[in-house]
């Protein structure tokens, strides 16, 4: 007998207008036809669809580059080419008013889930988390990401290149992985869970996995994930050419080190001895002569602390000039592979229907080089200043694999034109605005349109939710969603006087506060960002700035004096703000927030005073390595040598920019101390070990008493002593910035020159213990205290 038609399919489930579902995951598929004793008496079988996305949904290309300055890039006035940003802007649109939070971390919490980066517990990077509400670097899984919305409505995800989301902790080969970025809704992941990496030898993972080293000797990060982009985006749309793509990019530059191949860095020589006095004058006349900042903005001051370019000595402008040529070509670079990635979306079928959108920085560009510059970033992180008559030594070398370089903050400053201050100032525009460009060619008629709304980092997640037809999920996995704290700007794709919807936004990073309301912006600088070492701080003491930036877009003129009641109101307006998003507790505490044991921070290590590991264990991050800064403690290896001439690396934790190696050169045991990159102290034995089995110690018997002290080094093969000596000084704060232990070969960076990675050891190791002795600081450090 023939049945009817089966029933509509599925459970009643809440949407909006869009149809996009309110509650997701969607109901577990249910046949809803009449099912009898067999299937000839049933309804016709009818299997669960894939999820489609709304018709029309566009392909989306997200581009975030990492410490970029307003007046960096050429698209925007700046002295570095951009013809990746020029060819979106012209057909499409500029946008000169959008913000984001001051630093990374933040920045990119809010980019991926619409809200306020307080709300996501992102009030800083993930390396200086503390365990109050809005600090704790944990995203809340009421704070679902737009990758993971997205994915559930019908689109391909991946994440390529930086991921500094992920809690330190939870970064090692257990994970647990539900905040890496395949947890956070990416079907694909390529790329790094740190703030920064060594673009020569980075430590990446694909998915889960450990990337093996590269062994192509032009090998560099930023044209890697390009290729890793290129290579997803084209086998995703072959495969399902039906399914739209959601592709964010994140890439390592042009934050520190600024690394880059020599034919990019000589394209600029000589085009900065005018210094960065010369490029603020000549930026912002090309920024006016091109529209992107009205004709009547004023040039700030020169920030507080930074010298004048004048004042230098003819090797002081020598070193910083070649500085800037660095920084240069690396941006350059970036900006080119970044175009590579569009070129080949423009390629696929179907591309006028993408929507790009490429953000010029995450923060203004950083000021983290010091006054004058940086061979070794970690340095920074570590509360030293670094000298320029110790870096004008390796100035021929700066770019290459041999340095964590950074330019001095003045650059940071220039490339900031025309704002005050830089990255870590959320106070001010140098520290938060920056430049966005959105391509869409299917929708976006204007070409080469400039819009000039109050725009926040939150509002990306609104405005693509309603232009894919998206409808932002009141409950997500089981959880109930915070509400998005965006506000969609998708009205001035159409038209460039559309009206903001943003009236009201705080700022807060370090305790640079800021408040942006109806046109009037409050703003109170607390610390300047090249100095680690912060001193106390009273917040009902700081001095208030106050601007009316409707009329002063370079925030220029101080009005604080003549509307005093004004400030008092947005003043006010800042508390209540901070109350409501989780900002309080204010914490100005700096360098020793990195320090994960002095803050208590959740640990695979902490309480265990014996760690044993195996060979294997390879890329551990630094977050889940032994924490062997200021106190003493004694590494034993349990090896067996074959001959005379077996090498290779035993255990290493760091590399270019700190920590130590345990290894045999020419079957002589070694081991290296690299402090900060500024010394690599070394003890070797002056004999071979015979073949056989050994138990190889190294033993370190700190002075205490304090951070970074001294203390006693001896190392003994079976018993006998074979080298001994003395570190006079030890890293106080954290031994890497990412890199942590490897076991039988080296992974990442080298500890020193002396060898050549992977440099894996021809011999057989057991196994390698680490003893640990108690924190030995001379006070009992508090996060009252500390």
């Amino acid at each position: 007998m023939k049945k009817a038609a089966a029933k509509p399919n599925g459970t009643a489930h809440p949407s909006n207008s869009h149809g996009t579902p309110e509650v997701l995951p969607r109901p577990d598929f249910h046949f809803t036809g009449d099912v009898g004793r067999t299937y000839l008496d049933s309804d016709p079988a009818r299997f669960p669809q894939p999820v489609r996305a709304p018709a029309s949904a566009p392909n989306i290309l997200l581009i975030l580059i990492d410490d970029c300055g307003f007046g960096q890039y050429s698209t925007f006035g700046g002295g570095i080419p951009s013809p990746t940003m020029d060819k979106l802007a012209a057909e499409g649109l500029r946008y000169n008013r959008f913000h984001t939070t001051a630093l990374c971390s933040p920045t990119r919490a809010a980019l991926i889930t619409g809200r306020n980066h307080h709300s996501t517990s992102f009030a800083g990077i993930t390396e200086a988390a503390t365990g109050y509400d809005g600090y704790t670097c944990i995203l809340p899984r009421s704070c679902g990401t737009i990758g993971e919305v997205l994915r559930q409505n019908g689109y391909m995800t991946a994440w390529i290149g930086k991921n500094h989301n992920t809690p330190p902790w939870e970064t090692s080969a257990v994970g647990p992985f539900d905040r890496w970025a395949n947890g956070l809704g990416f079907d694909y992941f390529y790329g790094f869970n740190a703030g920064d990496m060594n673009h020569w030898n980075p430590v990446l993972f694909e998915n889960r996995n450990l990337v093996p080293a590269s062994r192509d000797p032009n090998y560099h990060l930023t044209t890697d994930l390009a290729d890793k982009s290129i290579a997803w985006v084209r086998q995703a749309k072959a495969i399902a050419p039906d399914k739209p793509f959601f592709l964010y990019v994140a890439t390592g530059a042009t934050h520190a080190p600024h690394q880059t191949p020599r034919e990019w860095i000589d394209r600029f020589k000589g085009q900065f001895d005018d210094g960065w006095d010369a490029y603020r004058e000549q930026t912002i006349a090309r920024q006016r002569k091109l529209g992107v900042i009205p004709e009547k903005t004023e040039l700030t001051v020169r920030s507080k602390g930074l010298p004048a370019w004048d004042s230098l000595n003819a090797d002081q402008k020598r070193l910083y000039a070649r500085m800037m040529e660095v920084f240069a070509g690396y941006a350059a670079q970036c900006d080119y592979e970044l175009g590579r990635i569009v070129d080949a979306v423009k390629q696929l079928p179907g591309s006028d229907n993408t929507l790009v959108i490429y953000i010029a920085g995450d923060n203004g560009a950083s000021a983290e080089g010091g006054l004058e510059g940086s061979l070794c970033e970690n340095m920074f992180f570590n509360g030293f200043s670094e000298k320029w008559q110790d870096n004008i030594k390796a100035i021929d070398e700066l770019g290459g694999p041999k340095h964590f370089n950074h330019f001095p903050s003045a650059w940071a400053h220039a490339m900031n034109t025309p704002f005050q201050w830089t990255k870590q100032v959320a106070s001010h525009f140098g520290g938060t605005r920056n430049p966005m460009i959105i391509s869409w060619p299917a929708k976006i008629k204007e070409k080469g349109g400039l819009r000039d709304q109050f725009i926040h980092t939150i509002d990306i997640v609104p405005t693509l939710y309603e232009l894919c037809g998206i409808t932002p999920p009141t409950d997500l996995n089981g959880v109930k969603q915070k509400p998005i704290e965006g506000v969609s700007f998708a009205a001035t794709l159409d038209d460039a006087q559309a009206k903001s919807g943003r009236k009201t936004q705080y700022f807060e990073l370090g305790c640079n506060r800021g408040l942006y309301h109806e046109g009037w912006m409050a703003s109170a600088p607390a610390f300047v960002p090249w100095d680690p070492n912060r001193q106390e701080w009273d917040p009902d003491k700081a001095i208030w700035e106050l601007y009316n930036v409707e009329e002063d877009f370079s925030q220029a003129r101080d009005l604080a004096k003549l509307f005093p009641e004004k400030l008092r109101e947005l003043q006010d307006l800042w508390w209540v703000e901070a109350a409501k998003y989780s900002v309080l507790p204010l914490d100005w505490r700096a360098a020793t927030r990195l320090n994960s044991e002095l803050m208590g921070r959740p640990s695979l290590i902490r309480g265990r005073n014996s760690i044993t590991y195996y060979p294997g264990t390879i890329g551990l991050p630094d977050a889940a390595s032994p924490a062997m800064c200021n106190k003493s403690w004694k590494i034993t290896a349990e090896i067996e040598i074959a001959d005379g001439n077996t090498e290779g690396m035993v255990i290493t934790h760091g590399g270019l920019e700190g920590g130590y190696g345990l290894y045999l050169k020419e079957g002589k045991p070694t081991f290296v101390y690299n402090f900060l990159s500024v010394e690599r102290i070394t003890f070797a034995a002056k004999e071979p070990l015979p073949p056989g089995k050994t138990t190889l110690v190294v033993e370190f018997k700190y002075d205490g008493g304090g951070f970074g002290k001294g203390g006693q080094i001896s190392m003994s093969a079976n018993g006998k002593p074979i080298a001994s000596g003395r570190l006079n000084r030890t890293i106080p704060i954290q031994l890497s910035l990412g890199e942590g232990i490897d076991v039988g070969t080296d992974t990442g960076s080298p500890i020193d020159f002396t060898y050549q990675l992977p440099f894996t050891f021809t011999g057989k190791i057991s196994h390698v213990t680490i003893d640990l002795g108690p924190l030995d600081v001379g006070e009992k450090v508090t996060a009252k205290a500390s």
